[in-house]
């Protein structure tokens, strides 16, 4: 059988192509290489909590296309703002050291904007031996999954100024909402594709279990993976590998404490753990009022914890909470889960950062192939890389695109 539409990876932007091809009374298939959908919105329920391991804000809510597609599905989505910019009771981090730090960070912003420098590396604004670069570089690994040593300014700016201030949540998960997503096509998991051909009119695409026919197909999978090799195209498709490999993932991992017993923490509450450390982790508690911390690193902190293992990760989660808090804290936490996605298969990392001197890679990489190949995925979105709905919106845009040239 030969389908209209193959799509390569069932996470936001797989998800989106489908359902607008579908709509559109197209044949399509979904060849998945893991073993279930959502790709880097991934939810699991532990202890009656849903724990979003990857996506978890409605970035941009005020126009996230996913806010109207989790409310027509019946999620609920919690609107307001967020404790991000709270210091619990001070801890750590006092008013008038958090208003320095933050004006720093405004600081730095301002000179990316005026007066870039001529590497396009962010890192080279900082000033020398400013007293919050090391909060800056958190903040960016936050952000951006990277440290700003390896941060083009121009991709920064791009989704910086286009973002806005507006974050969201899913109550029963950012991950459950993307894979309730998917329409009813023909889904293949645990189908890895091995290689991309075009072939007589059409693509043919050689997994494990056999070849796939259609006559075009989108590639969503992430850019780390496309740059590996792990899926083998034509020599027209050497720009595309390319572009990945300037778009690399770069790395954002949680990890979920469990309280037990009696403590003080308040609901929806935030604290960053050391600001003056680089890789310091960022602490919500008890979001949704679930007995629990979310703790959450970036860039080169990330990649320290993932080193070190689930082990390791909470045992710097809680030295950090018991440096702010005081050791009693130690027995009222308990390590519940830890994200991992530099280690997960078929992905290898978070979300993309443009190296500098190449923000152009992302329309490189968002151009199709002589009208049959096409490319979706966050990386691809010129403004709102790095989230879900950019994710989501570029599927579309990929699906659109082999609408038009179908007919």
């Amino acid at each position: 059988m030969e389908y209209d539409v193959a799509i390569v990876g069932a996470g936001a932007a797989g998800i989106a192509a489908a359902r607008t091809l579908v709509a559109q009374r197209r044949s399509v298939i979904v060849l998945e290489a893991s073993d279930r959908v959502g790709g880097r919105g991934w939810t699991i329920g532990i202890g009656g909590m849903p724990l979003d391991f990857g996506c978890g804000w409605l970035h941009s809510a005020d126009r996230n296309p996913l806010v109207a597609v989790g409310e027509a599905a019946g999620f609920t989505i919690v609107r307001g703002p967020s404790a991000w910019q709270q210091q619990w009771r001070g801890l750590g981090f006092s008013a008038e050291q958090k208003a320095s730090a933050g004006a720093a960070w405004d600081a730095l912003e301002e000179r990316l904007h005026r007066a870039p420098p001529p590497s396009d590396r962010a890192s080279d604004a900082l000033g020398a031996g400013g007293e919050w670069n090391n909060f800056c570089r958190a903040l960016s690994g936050y952000m951006n999954g990277a440290d700003l040593d390896r941060l083009s300014v121009a991709d920064f700016l791009a989704y910086d100024d286009a973002a806005s201030e507006n974050n969201w949540r899913v109550r029963e998960g950012y991950g459950a909402l993307l894979a309730a997503s998917l329409p009813n096509v023909d889904l293949r998991l645990a189908t890895p594709v091995r290689r991309i051909a075009l072939d007589d009119g059409g693509v043919r695409l050689d997994t494990g279990s056999g070849s796939v026919a259609a006559r075009a197909a989108i590639v969503t999978a992430s850019t780390n993976l496309l740059a590996s090799g792990a899926i083998t195209f034509d020599p027209q498709a050497t720009d595309h590998l390319h572009a990945d490999a300037s778009l690399p993932l770069g790395l954002a991992d949680k990890v979920f404490l469990e309280l037990v017993g009696a403590h003080e923490f308040e609901v929806e509450t935030h604290m960053l753990g050391n600001p003056r450390d680089p890789n310091t982790g960022s602490y919500y508690i008890r979001p949704f009022g679930h007995p629990m911390i979310e703790a959450f690193f970036g860039g080169p902190g990330a990649d320290l914890l993932e080193q070190g293992g689930m082990a390791e990760a909470a045992r710097f989660a809680i030295d950090e909470l018991a440096a702010l808090v005081g050791n009693d804290v130690r027995s009222k936490l308990r390590p519940l889960a830890a994200s991992q996605w530099c280690r997960t298969d078929w992905i290898g990392g978070s979300y993309s950062h443009a190296l500098p001197g190449h923000a152009g890679a992302r329309s490189v990489l968002a151009q199709p192939i002589d009208d049959r190949l096409f490319f979706a995925g966050e990386a691809t979105h010129a403004t709102d890389f790095s989230t879900a709905h950019g994710a989501w919106q570029s599927g579309i845009r990929a699906a659109n695109e082999v609408a038009e040239r179908q007919g």
